[in-house]
C-alpha cells in the first residue's frame, strides 16, 4: 500500500500552511484547515480503518458529514511546521455514525488532536455540502489588512462588501455573492461555529471581526484564491483610506457582472 504521509492531500496542505505562514497570516499556532477526502482515495493509502484512537468532537455532527474523512490540522500546531513534521501536525480523521466522536486514522502521532476550530469547521462543511456537493475545503486564517479592515468598519456585510467591490475591480469576479460578517465573537466554541455554518449557507467567505475570515472551496487552491483576493483588496482599501480620489465607479462593477454573468450580492450596488 502506498503512504498516506507521500499522499497529494498532505502534500498540498503542508504547501499551503507553508505559504500562508509565510505571507504572515498564521502567527503562533493561528489558522487551521480541513480537507475532505473522499474514501475512494482514503482507500488507495488503507485497505481498512485502522483506528488509533476516538477523539471526542463536543459536540453532535449533522449526519451529512458523519462516515466521511477529513484531513485536519492539529490544535496548537504552528503552520510553519506542518511541511517537516506532517505526521505530527496533521491527522486524518473519521466521523463516527454517531457524530459524537471522530476517529484518528493517521496522525498526530504526539498524542495530539485536531485544532478547536473543528467543529465550526464541521459546521460550515455541512452547511456548504448542502448547497454545494463539491465543496471539500474549509480554511480559516488571519490576514493582517482584513483584520484591520473589520476594526475599522460596522459589521455590516453589504457595507463590507461594497468597499472590497469598490477598491479593487477583481473583487466582485472573485466573490459576487459578497462576504459574510459576525461581530467579535468568542471562538473556539460551537456558538461561532454555528453562526459561522448559517452565513456559510450563502457566501463562501465569513470575516470573524477582530480575529480572521474562514473561506471554503472544490480545491486549497480556489478556498487560498478566495482569501488572497479579500486580503490584497483589504491593503488597498486600508493603505487609500482617507485618500481615495479614483473609486471604481458603479456602472463598472455591474459591467463586469454582465460581462462575467456573475449573481451580484443585492443591494450593495444598483443599477441607476
Amino acid at each position: 500500500m502506498k503512504k498516506f504521509i507521500d499522499s497529494p492531500f498532505v502534500k498540498e496542505v503542508s504547501d499551503i500552511t507553508l505559504n500562508m505562514y509565510r505571507q504572515g497570516w498564521d502567527e503562533r499556532n493561528g489558522g487551521n484547515i480541513s480537507y475532505l477526502i473522499d474514501e475512494k482515495y482514503v482507500r488507495e493509502y488503507f485497505k481498512e480503518d485502522k483506528v488509533i484512537r476516538k477523539i471526542p468532537l463536543g459536540f453532535e455532527a449533522d449526519e451529512i458529514v458523519r462516515g466521511k474523512y477529513f484531513l485536519v490540522t492539529g490544535t496548537g500546531k504552528y503552520f510553519k511546521n506542518v511541511k517537516g513534521d506532517p505526521e505530527t501536525n496533521l491527522g486524518l480523521v473519521k466521523i463516527c455514525d454517531c457524530g459524537h466522536d471522530a476517529k484518528l486514522i493517521w496522525g498526530f502521532k504526539d498524542g495530539g488532536k485536531f485544532t478547536s476550530e473543528f467543529p465550526a469547521h464541521l459546521m460550515s462543511h455541512a452547511a456548504r455540502l448542502k448547497v454545494d456537493p463539491n465543496n471539500r475545503i474549509v480554511m480559516h486564517t488571519h490576514p493582517t489588512y482584513t483584520i484591520c479592515m473589520g476594526a475599522c468598519l460596522p459589521t455590516d456585510e453589504k457595507i463590507f462588501t461594497r468597499k472590497l467591490w469598490k477598491s479593487n475591480t477583481e473583487a466582485v469576479v472573485v466573490f459576487p455573492e459578497g462576504i459574510g460578517v459576525l461581530p467579535c465573537m468568542i471562538c473556539g466554541t460551537n456558538e461561532i461555529g454555528e453562526a459561522t455554518a448559517n452565513k456559510m449557507k450563502d457566501f463562501r467567505l465569513v470575516s470573524w471581526t477582530n480575529h480572521g475570515i474562514y473561506g471554503v472551496g472544490h480545491t486549497i487552491d480556489e478556498a487560498f484564491g478566495l482569501i488572497e483576493t479579500v486580503e490584497k483588496t483589504a491593503q488597498i482599501y486600508m493603505l487609500t483610506l482617507g485618500h481615495v480620489v479614483n473609486e471604481i465607479p458603479d456602472e463598472v462593477i455591474i459591467g463586469l457582472a454582465k460581462l462575467w454573468n456573475l449573481k451580484m450580492m443585492p443591494g450593495v450596488i444598483e443599477e441607476k
